[in-house]
């Protein structure tokens, strides 16, 4: 593995808009091709990809546009429901955006005459993130500036309001923890609600703000990753409620992180967009520097694919790809 070494993008994908939002299906959706969403000014699409790395009959990558939603508004954030399955019949996709009117929007379609959509009211502030119960698909997740947290089933109804004590940032559910919520904070508080008793249960600190960004890690229950101020922190939570591991990364402001999906110690940053470039990071614990260091022109969004180690920005009318190795 070459230590800190700067690698060009390994693909791009061309799109309509400015990218805000991008994210790969965490579900397997029972095709070999991996889902993939990303939201600009006024759509939502939906493509598929194929990457060399996976099948050698694929030169580069392969990408497809499924079905693009008018959504007539910036799209700030998307959630995959593990509902969406490509091998159905019909198929059905299934996903949720937070948009810049502080509502939520659950798509429902299968690719041909079905495309509904139903709005979910309630936030009175910005929406920052929002996931699907990640087993049965029965529930959303969101978080907001409004200083709450609320869960809701399909037909909008809210289920659950938990009050912060600072703009929600992050959310997470953890497939292996179905009756947890993880909740990340801007004041540098990540807590742990369980979702039966509507109480809080665990909560860890940074001890440096403003925390902009937390993962869950997909491969490790136990690892919890942040970045805030100019930081990414690591948590182990049977040992202490403060990080175990920090570093510097980003000059200016660190934006997101995202685990890998295929490996516990790969994990992603990103910095805030500059005035050209936003930094991509991509860090291995087991390495004092980055493994991998690319920019986009004004990139937004990170998602990691399902089973391998690439990940994905948007950007200004396109889409970038950087693949690592484990």
């Amino acid at each position: 593995m070459k230590q800190d070494s700067t690698r060009n993008i390994a693909y791009t994908v061309d799109c309509e808009d400015y990218v805000h939002v991008v994210k790969f299906n965490p579900f397997d959706s029972g095709d070999a091709s991996s889902l993939i969403a990303y939201g600009g000014n006024n759509y939502v699409v939906i493509g598929t990809c194929r990457f060399q790395e996976e099948d050698a009959e694929v030169e580069g990558m392969q990408y497809k546009t499924l079905r693009t939603f008018h959504h007539g508004i910036r799209v700030d954030a998307i959630a995959w429901s593990p509902e969406t399955r490509l091998d159905a019949i019909p198929p059905q996709i299934r996903f949720c955006t937070a948009a810049s009117d502080r509502k939520l929007r659950l798509f429902t379609s299968d690719l041909q005459e079905k495309n509904e959509f139903k709005t979910f009211d309630g936030h009175s502030d910005y929406i920052n993130d929002l996931v699907f119960a990640p087993n049965e698909g029965q529930e959303v997740a969101s978080v907001s500036d409004d200083h709450t947290c609320r869960v809701w089933d399909l037909e909008g109804n809210e289920k659950a309001h938990f009050v912060l004590h600072s703009p929600g940032m992050s959310v997470c559910w953890h497939p292996e923890e179905a009756f947890k919520l993880m909740v990340a904070e801007k004041n540098g508080t990540i807590r742990f609600y369980d979702l039966i008793t509507h109480q809080a249960i665990l909560s860890l600190e940074c001890e440096q703000t403003p925390l902009m960004s937390a993962d869950w890690c997909l491969k490790n229950t136990l690892k919890i990753g942040a970045v805030a101020g100019s930081d990414w922190l690591i948590w182990d939570i049977t040992r202490s409620s403060y990080p175990q591991d920090k570093r510097p990364v980003h000059v200016d402001r660190a934006r997101l992180f995202r685990w890998s999906r295929v490996n516990e110690n790969l994990f992603a940053t990103t910095g805030y967009p500059g005035k050209t470039t936003t930094q991509l990071l991509v860090h291995h614990l087991g390495h004092p520097q980055p493994i991998l260091t690319g920019t986009a022109a004004v990139g937004s969004g990170l998602t990691w694919h399902r089973t391998l180690p690439l990940c994905a920005v948007g950007g200004d009318h396109k889409i970038f790809f950087w693949v690592t190795e484990m």
